[in-house]
């Protein structure tokens, strides 16, 4: 099977496109944010990569946190500082040598913002990822993969995801602040994305 190398530039809108496999291909020192709502199959992606690239995902910090907590005590009681830790971390790795995956939701403006910021202060490109998966589609890759978040949770990432989009449509990249490209993937065309290479 042909698979095409592919360099991401402004708003790249791959939904309803079926294809030939891609291979995303991104500057050596990039950042590439990997974003979409709970379930819209981030970690999948993320596993088919395998990228050669320091990644930065919440559910690893989670895991250690929830490591060093006692059996009985709720997520729920410490997870804002599982959150703040993962904003530190996140933060920490744009200072690393190397290409850079960030696992976000992408859809709170501040962490955009935050993420923007690391990236000029670092020389690094930022680049986008994002999988705008229809909310039914995502409900059902929560429950394939027996994670669910609280519903107020998830209905706010739609909300803000769906404001996002829309943005993204008016204005470019623009609205992503600090992006050099924003690629668009629905649950089909997400199949497409085959693999990541970073380099000339």
């Amino acid at each position: 099977m042909q698979v095409t190398g592919y360099a991401p530039r402004e708003v790249s809108d791959l939904r309803g496109r079926p294809g030939e496999p891609l291979v995303l291909r991104y500057a050596p020192d990039a950042a590439v944010l990997v974003g979409g709502v709970p379930g819209s199959g981030k970690s999948t992606l993320l596993r088919r990569w395998a990228a050669p690239a320091t990644l930065v995902d919440p559910r690893t910090t989670r895991l250690a946190c929830q490591a060093r907590m006692p059996a009985r005590l709720p997520y729920p009681v410490y997870r804002p500082a599982v959150r703040l830790l993962h904003f530190l971390r996140t933060r920490a790795a744009f200072h690393r040598p190397g290409p850079l995956l960030v696992h976000d939701c992408g859809s709170r403006w501040w962490m955009r913002r935050a993420l923007a910021h690391w990236a000029r202060r670092s020389g690094r490109e930022l680049h986008v990822v994002l999988l705008a998966v229809r909310p039914a589609e995502a409900l059902a890759g929560q429950h394939a993969r027996a994670r669910t978040a609280a519903p107020r949770t998830f209905r706010l990432h739609v909300r803000r995801t769906a404001r996002l989009l829309a943005a993204l449509e008016r204005r470019g990249r623009t609205a992503f602040p600090g992006a050099r490209s924003v690629l668009l993937a629905d649950a089909a065309s997400r199949e497409r994305l085959a693999g990541i290479r970073f380099g000339d």
